[in-house]
């Protein structure tokens, strides 16, 4: 016998939080965004706290490979990983935000980007080029190393 109440429950903590975010969006509007990047932002650079000191340094290339050791390779790539550059594509939000928004997607990506200039240097610099989010077919982010004549 078929549980119905089992139809559109989370695979996992972070597809939860995705419900979570996407209804507070869908309910508030673009009002709601400043708070969404705001408690991600917190929570990236929590998590970059933690995971800083956990590796033996903190270059772009070592944050990076630990940062993508969670990955499902069936769903992202990673394209470049050195010390002054990380680009990883993905076919899938880990969120779930595919058709939402590229808003609702910078957002909620501040989680990542918070925690690079936490572990790494506040010099990061995130470029969404596309987005699931938006209806592209993969997301294309890249994470940079600016240095300050730059």
């Amino acid at each position: 016998m078929e549980d119905k109440n089992t139809e559109n429950l989370p695979k996992n903590p972070i597809e939860a939080q995705g419900m979570l975010i996407k209804a507070f969006y869908e309910m508030v509007g673009k009002e709601a965004l400043p708070i969404i990047r705001e408690i991600c932002a917190k929570q990236g650079r929590a998590l970059g706290l933690k995971i800083r000191k956990k590796l033996p340094n903190n270059k772009l290339s070592t944050v990076a490979k630990a940062f993508s050791e969670s990955f499902d390779p069936n769903h992202v790539k990673v394209i470049t990983i050195t010390d002054d550059k990380f680009q990883i594509q993905g076919t899938q939000c880990p969120f779930g935000l595919e058709n939402t928004s590229r808003e609702l997607c910078e957002a909620v990506m501040e989680i990542d980007h918070e925690y690079f200039r936490t572990a790494v240097s506040d010099k990061i610099k995130l470029n969404i080029i596309r987005t699931v989010a938006e209806g592209d077919s993969c997301c294309d982010t890249i994470y940079e190393l600016k240095n300050d004549s730059e």
